[in-house]
This record gives C-alpha cells, sequence and structure tokens, in this order.
C-alpha cells in the first residue's frame, strides 16, 4: 500500500498548491492507494470551512486529520459530527465532536487512521499515549496511520518509540517546519517528527512577516495575514506491507509553486 500524507495545508496558497501538487506526485508515482492531509490550517491558517473541505475531497484527498485548530471555525465543528473523514485528535475528552480514528477502505484496501495531539507547550488534553492503547485495543484493521500534532520533538520520538511495531507509520505535524529524521524505527513503523507545512514559506510559518512581529516586539495581540510567498507542498510518501502491516519505505517530498 502506497500512502501519500501532506503537512499542514496552510490557507488559500497551500489550498492551490496542493490541488495541482496532487496531480504531479500522482504522475509521478503512478497513484497512491489513501491520500491523507492535516487540514486544521486551511481557512486563512485556523480551522476549516465545509467549502473548503468539498474542494479538498474533490482534488482527490480521501482522509483529513486535524490538531488544535481545527475549533476555530465554529460554524464548522458540527461537521465534525457528520463528515466521518474528517478527524479530531482522539484525545479531547470525551463530550468533544467528532472522532479521532477510523477505519477507511478504498479499492479492496483497509487503512485505519489515527488522529492524536500532544501535551507539551499544546491545549490542555487527555494522555496521548493512553488513548493509543485505548483505541488499538479495539482496532481490527492490520494497517495503521498516525498523525501526531505536537509541538515537542521529545514527545513525538517518544509517541514513536512507544507504538513502534504497533501502527505502519507515525508522523508528526504542528510546527510547520519539514525535519529530515525519517526511518522506519526497529520493530516497522516509519517515522518523521514534522512532515511540514503545504503552504507559503516566506514569512513566520504561513503568516506574513510584518504582521507577526509586533507581537513578539510588543506582546500585543495582532491580526496575522497569510503570506503568498514561496508557496510548497510537503509531505511524505509511505509504502507499506499489506500482510504484516509494517513499513517498507517513507520518503519525503517537496514540491514548488511556479509562481
Amino acid at each position: 500500500m502506497r500512502i501519500l500524507f501532506v503537512g499542514d495545508v496552510f490557507g488559500r496558497p497551500g489550498r492551490t498548491v496542493l490541488a495541482g501538487g496532487l496531480k504531479e506526485l500522482r504522475a509521478e508515482s503512478g497513484g497512491f492507494d489513501f491520500t491523507v492531509i492535516n487540514c486544521e490550517n486551511a481557512a486563512a491558517g485556523f480551522g476549516m470551512t465545509e467549502r473548503i473541505m468539498n474542494d479538498m475531497f474533490d482534488a482527490g484527498v480521501d482522509v483529513m486529520t486535524s490538531g488544535n485548530h481545527i475549533w476555530d471555525k465554529k460554524e464548522f465543528v458540527p461537521m465534525l459530527n457528520v463528515e466521518t473523514r474528517v478527524l479530531r485528535p482522539a484525545n479531547y475528552p470525551p463530550g468533544a465532536p467528532g472522532r479521532g480514528c477510523g477505519i477507511f477502505e478504498k479499492g479492496g484496501r483497509r487503512l485505519a487512521v489515527m488522529n492524536l495531539q500532544g501535551r507539551a507547550f499544546m491545549p490542555e488534553v487527555d494522555c496521548p499515549f493512553r488513548t493509543a492503547d485505548d483505541i488499538l485495543r479495539g482496532l481490527d484493521c492490520s494497517m495503521v496511520f498516525v498523525d501526531f500534532h505536537a509541538e515537542a520533538t521529545a514527545e513525538k520520538i517518544a509517541m514513536a518509540r512507544y507504538l513502534d511495531g504497533r501502527v505502519s507509520a507515525l508522523i508528526g505535524t504542528h510546527t510547520h517546519v519539514q525535519t529530515a529524521d525519517e526511518a522506519i524505527l526497529p520493530h516497522g513503523t516509519a517515522y518523521l517528527t514534522d512532515a511540514g507545512m503545504t503552504g507559503p514559506h516566506g514569512g513566520v510559518i504561513g503568516m506574513k512577516y510584518d504582521s507577526v512581529m509586533p507581537k513578539f516586539l510588543t506582546g500585543i495581540p495582532n491580526k496575522f495575514e497569510v503570506d503568498d510567498v514561496d508557496v510548497r507542498l510537503q509531505g511524505v510518501i509511505l509504502d507499506i506491507d499489506e500482510e504484516t502491516g509494517r513499513a517498507c519505505d517513507i520518503r519525503r517530498v517537496e514540491l514548488k509553486s511556479e509562481r
């Protein structure tokens, strides 16, 4: 099984490069069994909308993961109870809308996708380690992909080691900076600390430099503006053995917009 995972899609520039990049990557690779993206920054950097969600599905996305910003557009939150292909982190407390894991079928193949959120330097949520244990105990699927949306590198590495051999891949998101530590761990789990960002890289993790600096210099909240310079698609391609559920290969990808 071949999976494409695309790191945090950021604003209109990210959505634009995603649509074109998916076509290019499919042509280069011969296609993907599943395409998964992190969508939590798709609407001007903060959350999602129903229209954007439908556009992404039309572009060929199969499943969307998210993180702490999925709640930012309040009108979208009820959609989490309706559209099962959009996940929120599974370790939000009971009663939170939506779900954090699902098994998806396509072309006769089955893939479980799990979304978790870290706790270091992040909003308070339930323990992601114990949540992963609880989900895996009742999960009837040999191939499991995990998006771990977390700030701290140590927490991501710890989770990957903790789940090594129990999931097919664990890829980190949230920092918007692609790391170069891709590996297949000793028991067969593919790992990358952060898949990066699909959006503008010319400013400050997606936002225009001039709109971000006042907050750093004065500490006073300021309205951020989505940048449009140096737009790239970043993510990872994974090959998974369907019999064992173990990763065979992991490869970082980056496409730059021609704009």
